[in-house]
């Protein structure tokens, strides 16, 4: 009996083989990733909420997640129990997480309903005891790049890195709510200075590195709301102005796609933020501000290599964390 169509051996198995390449490049070009942030603020009730989120997430196949600060309201302790309590959240998701520092954990420390700390010395022992390596968060680490290994001169700023994944460079930075630490005192417009400047250098670095390496797109993390009103971005005593002036320019200069993960304002937004020295949207830049405070979700972003736009954002909504704020009324 003849088989006409029957394939040789050694074909069937370099066209398997052929079958994997082709299918390891396409897997190669999507990846998903998760944003949270502004979390739990409601202690002790939240951090149910907080441990239901996690658990969800940790039953996704992300590559990591993205905590975009704020690990507590601004009444609440700033104790070394809590952050070493966010410390054990933090490494009990599966994948790597990145955490960028928001306000409430430092700056408002002062406040009587905070414990009246000193915000550097809060800041001193966040640096000291969640950023003491080269290591993210999380069951599985990620190895981070630290400006402080690479700038000697921002050797303070550990908590400022880089990492790449799949030809894109995600960049986190150290812009925290309440005016970035501006004007509450002569101490703080000092720290705000000097962090100011790590942050400006590391955000050019990003972008220089970007360009010489033909990174398919640019992903920067902060806490802060830059863009909350037209003072806050551009007014005279904006402690924002040189950083979105910055986003900005180079961006316009660089026609990449850029993605701005933030928190702080608590209201899951994606849009365009910024407007180019022509008075058009950059089209090239997206923000995505992420949920928070009482509504304790998350938001997917997947990456696309394949798209001119490459972003694609799905809500993490978990059912009984609304119901227990609708309870709450």
């Amino acid at each position: 009996m003849m088989f006409k169509n029957k394939i040789p051996c050694t074909i069937k198995l370099n066209l398997i083989a052929l079958a994997f390449v082709f299918y390891g490049s396409a897997q190669a070009e999507t990846f998903k990733f998760v944003a949270l942030g502004d979390m739990p603020y409601s202690q002790p009730t939240d951090f149910v909420r907080f441990e239901r989120l996690i658990k969800v997430i940790n039953s996704k196949k992300n590559a990591f997640s993205i905590f975009v600060g704020d690990t507590k309201s601004g009444d609440t302790p700033c104790s070394n129990e809590h952050v070493h309590k966010m410390t054990d959240y933090f490494n009990s998701f599966t994948s790597p997480l990145i955490y960028s520092i928001g306000d409430n954990e430092w700056t408002d420390c002062h406040r009587i309903l905070a414990g009246a700390y000193d915000p550097l010395e809060r800041l001193e022992h966040i640096r000291s005891s969640q950023f003491n390596s080269s290591n993210s968060f999380g069951r599985s680490k990620l190895k981070l790049q630290r400006q402080a290994d690479v700038m000697p001169n921002f050797n303070t700023y550990v908590e400022n890195s880089l990492w790449i994944k799949d030809n894109f460079l995600f960049v986190n930075l150290h812009i925290p709510g309440s005016n970035n630490n501006l004007g509450r005192d002569e101490e703080s417009n000092k720290e705000y200075t000097l962090r100011n400047q790590a942050n400006l250098a590391w955000i050019n670095h990003a972008f220089d590195l970007a360009k010489e390496k033909s990174y398919l797109g640019i992903i920067f993390v902060f806490q802060a709301d830059i863009f909350y009103s037209p003072e806050t971005a551009n007014g005279s005593n904006s402690g924002y102005r040189e950083t979105v002036a910055t986003f900005r320019d180079r961006s316009e200069n660089l026609p990449i796609p850029i993605l701005l993960i933030h928190g702080d304002s608590h209201q899951l937004k994606i849009d365009n933020p910024l407007i180019g020295s022509k008075k058009k949207v950059l089209e090239n830049v997206y923000r995505l501000e992420v949920m928070g405070a009482d509504r304790v979700q998350a938001v997917e972003v997947q990456v696309d290599s394949k798209e001119s736009s490459p972003f694609s954002f799905r809500p993490i909504l978990i059912p009984l964390n609304i119901l227990d704020i609708e309870n709450k009324k």
